[in-house]
């Protein structure tokens, strides 16, 4: 049995917009700015914010997520990426007790924190209260008792009087005050229609952003009472999750010589910035080459392609640049005519349709795409509705849906999925080796999908004509 005994810290809140990714991606500045090396997290499906949170640390930020990849994955996942840091911090998501619809505590920030043994720092904006402050803190720290809340850090405080007050009334709830931030507009973040914007859209803007943060974190913040808290979460049994045991692989993946591995090229650039590292991970694992390539700069597949990965991110935003790198687009298209397997998911599938917002995309689906002011948000429960390059017919998969945009059709001949909520209905498509579909999920949940992916891509129709 191995033993996790990682310091850590839990980063919550009693509701979105309260300064969560402030203070978190702050602390990881903070204490990395120290020397230590610190482990980012974060609860739930997001992607945005493990870009700020990489910037900070100078690590990959990875999700722990118990509705998609399961309660009994999220210490052994923690465990993978926190392996050798002398930290972890884990941003939280919604508020403390907000997780899947319907689902009670499933994919909570609360249940995470159970299952990490780990102590919860409350970040609370104060910008519009005073005493009140200690009912609220009481209330949350007091709702399950399963749940430790170590401290609270009180953000947007107005003036020395106002934090006065607040500490006032704090002083009788029994949880320390372990930082006060003021208002400070620098440390702020530009959204858009779903969410942050990404880091890798504003390089230079972000890092500004971030090194704001932690200055005033380390300005606020008990810096020292926030570690001895950290280092005082239990410690967790178990091994950490591996790509390569996941796969029931040893060490070297399926065995195949490197000279021999197929390439996979995978979407990267501004344009598609959503992606779990944990799927790159399990593609290798498998025996596959991982070229990354940038579909707004480059203007062909990487050499000796064998199969395609295409993930989310704001393929809506740059229509124009994807639309006009015509010999990218004929190449994927090409690719796909072959029958090499093809993986897209949301920001993908809006790349192989014919069209977005009346801009020719690739072509490879006969769908168009377009933006709407209705956001699609939530988890989705699927059953996989025929063989396909990632999953057979009648394998369930979670995922979770996040976009703007529509398609036209919203499923092919062949759908990719049978989402069974909130309402029953087809979606996607599966046609050749392609599979594209609005639903992203998480492989650590079932990495067998790499694996399915992997063998694909060495399969006959590359070797065919």
């Amino acid at each position: 049995m191995v033993t996790s005994s990682v310091p850590r810290l839990v980063v919550a809140a009693p509701s979105s917009g309260s300064g969560k990714t402030t203070v978190a991606t702050g602390l990881m500045a903070a204490f990395a700015s120290r020397g230590l090396a610190v482990s980012p997290h974060k609860v739930g499906p997001d992607y945005i914010d493990p870009g700020y949170h990489a910037l900070a640390t100078g690590r990959v930020g990875r999700n722990l997520d118990a509705y998609l990849c399961g309660t009994g994955s999220i210490a052994p996942l923690f465990a993978h990426g926190a392996r050798g840091c002398d930290l972890a911090v884990v941003e939280g998501v919604m508020g403390l007790f907000d997780g899947a619809a319907g689902e009670g505590e499933l994919a909570s920030t609360a249940q995470v924190a159970k299952l990490l043994r780990a102590p919860v720092v409350l970040v609370v904006d104060a910008s519009s209260q005073s005493r009140s402050v200690a009912a609220l803190v009481h209330g949350f720290a007091s709702w399950d008792p399963e749940v430790r809340i170590g401290g609270v850090i009180l953000n947007k405080v107005g003036s020395a009087r106002h934090e006065e007050l607040l500490r006032e009334a704090l002083d009788q709830s029994g949880v320390a005050v372990l930082g006060v931030l003021r208002r400070a507009p620098q440390v702020s973040t530009p959204s858009r229609h779903l969410g942050l914007v990404p880091v890798a859209e504003r390089q230079a803007e972000a890092v500004g952003a971030v090194a704001a943060m932690g200055s005033q974190v380390r300005e606020g913040c008990d810096l020292e009472a926030l570690l001895a808290l950290a280092r005082s979460a239990g410690s967790l049994e178990g091994a950490a999750w591996d790509a390569a045991g996941a796969l029931g692989a040893g060490p070297k993946g399926t065995g195949r010589p490197r000279e021999r591995a197929p390439v996979v090229a995978v979407a990267g650039g501004a344009a598609f910035t959503f992606s779990y590292a944990e799927h790159v991970e399990l593609l290798r694992a498998a025996g596959a080459d991982v070229v990354p390539f940038d579909p707004l700069h480059d203007e062909q597949l990487p050499d000796g392609t064998r199969g395609l990965v295409v993930g989310g991110g704001f393929p809506e935003v740059y229509g124009p640049e994807l639309s006009a790198n015509e010999p990218l687009r004929k190449a994927v298209a090409a690719l796909a005519d072959s029958g090499a397997p093809v993986a897209a998911e949301c920001a993908g599938l809006l790349y192989l349709a014919r069209e977005l917002d009346s801009l020719p995309m690739c072509g490879v689906i006969d769908a168009s795409a377009r933006m709407d002011e209705r956001l699609t948000l939530g988890y989705r429960d699927a059953v996989a509705v025929s063989d396909s390059v990632l999953a057979e017919a009648g394998s369930r998969m979670r995922g979770h849906e996040f976009h703007r945009t529509v398609v036209e059709p919203g499923a092919g001949a062949v759908a990719a999925w049978g989402v069974r909520a909130p309402a029953r209905r087809l979606e996607g498509f599966v046609q050749r080796g392609v599979h594209a579909s609005y639903l992203h999920t998480h492989w650590a949940a079932a990495p067998g999908v790499a694996r399915r992916f992997v063998e694909r891509c060495g399969g006959s129709w590359a070797t065919a004509g």
